[in-house]
Order: C-alpha cells, then structure tokens, then sequence
C-alpha cells in the first residue's frame, strides 16, 4: 500500500514472475527507503516517475539520478542473495510478457543494460513502446506490478501542474510504502 499526500494506492506486486525486480523493490519499501521522497517526474498523458533518493529535496537538480547504495544486497524468495552492482543497480529481469498498460508499475533505468535500482514509474496511459518486447525502440522497461486500487489518486498526481524537468509544482510525497504478503 502506498501513502501519498495525494491519498493512497494499492498495487499487486508479480513477485512469481519477476522475482529480482519485485524482491528488490519490497527490501527497499520495508527498509523505509522510499519514504519522504517525491515524485520527481510526472507527465500527464504518460507516466508518473518516483523512487530517487535525491528527491528527498524536491527542490535538488539531482532528483532523478540516484539509486540505492551499491554493494547492498537483497534475497529472492527462493534464498538466492542478489548483490546490488557498485552503482545501486540490479539485473535486467526481461522475461515476462506484461506490458507498460494503464496502472502497471515499471523500472525506470537509463537506458544501459542493468541500470535500474529504486526508480520507477507508474503508466498512466498504455505505454506499449517501453516494452522490452517491442522492437519499435531500444527502451526496455520491465512491468513488475500493477495497480488494483486508487487509480483515481494515481491520475491526481498526474494532473499535478508541474515545471521545468516534468517536476511538479507542488511537491507530491510518498509518505510510507507498506508491504502486505497474502
């Protein structure tokens, strides 16, 4: 469950599908590592971008460009230790076939192999071309949950007004991420 200024949202994470990136994303959520951020890139029409440290200080010019500490680790649900590389980054996880649809979540990276970490966006529109299996364009950004409740505090976050960089006006904070296992 997350808790925004804006309100909360629920999403189901494909832990079965996409393990590394669903398990690195649940150790940083528990370690309260994305609480007190902002979302630091919002596009009404395309997406909602979250998950850097730097955006702490909505304000920083280096919102967007951070990640988890690297050399931190991280365990599957099979026991398997992932190590983070030196930059904070994980391993591409390019093998499920969901695509960047209407409330998916994705790994935002910048476009180099194995260069995701914390950030990612929530579509707000079906964004078929981030696919990893569309061959229309090189970007390739894995879905690993999809939204199953308040969508509705999703498209206000969208429709913040925002300012240079896609960075809204009116700072939108992630106030706790909570993780609920069935």
């Amino acid at each position: 469950k997350f808790e925004t200024t804006k309100g909360s949202f629920t999403a189901e994470l494909m832990t079965e599908e996409m393990p590394i990136t669903t398990s690195n994303f649940i150790d940083l959520a528990n370690s309260g590592y994305y609480n007190g951020l902002t979302f630091h890139r919002v596009i009404k029409g395309f997406m909602c971008q979250f998950g850097c440290p730097n955006s702490k200080d909505p304000s920083s010019p280096l919102a967007g460009t951070g990640g988890p500490k690297g050399g931190t680790t991280f365990t599957l649900p099979d026991g398997t230790v992932i190590e983070r590389n030196a930059g904070g980054n994980i391993p591409d996880e390019l093998i499920d076939m969901t695509s960047n649809d209407v409330g998916t979540l994705s790994m935002a990276n910048t476009g180099a192999p194995n260069s995701g970490g914390s950030q990612f966006f929530i579509n707000t529109v079906h964004n078929s071309f981030l696919d990893h299996f569309d061959k229309s364009t090189p970007s390739k950004h894995p879905v690993f949950a999809k939204i199953v409740e308040g969508m509705d505090v999703v498209k206000a976050i969208e429709g913040t007004p925002t300012g240079p960089g896609d960075r809204p006006k009116e700072p939108v904070y992630m106030d706790s991420i909570t993780i609920v296992e069935d």
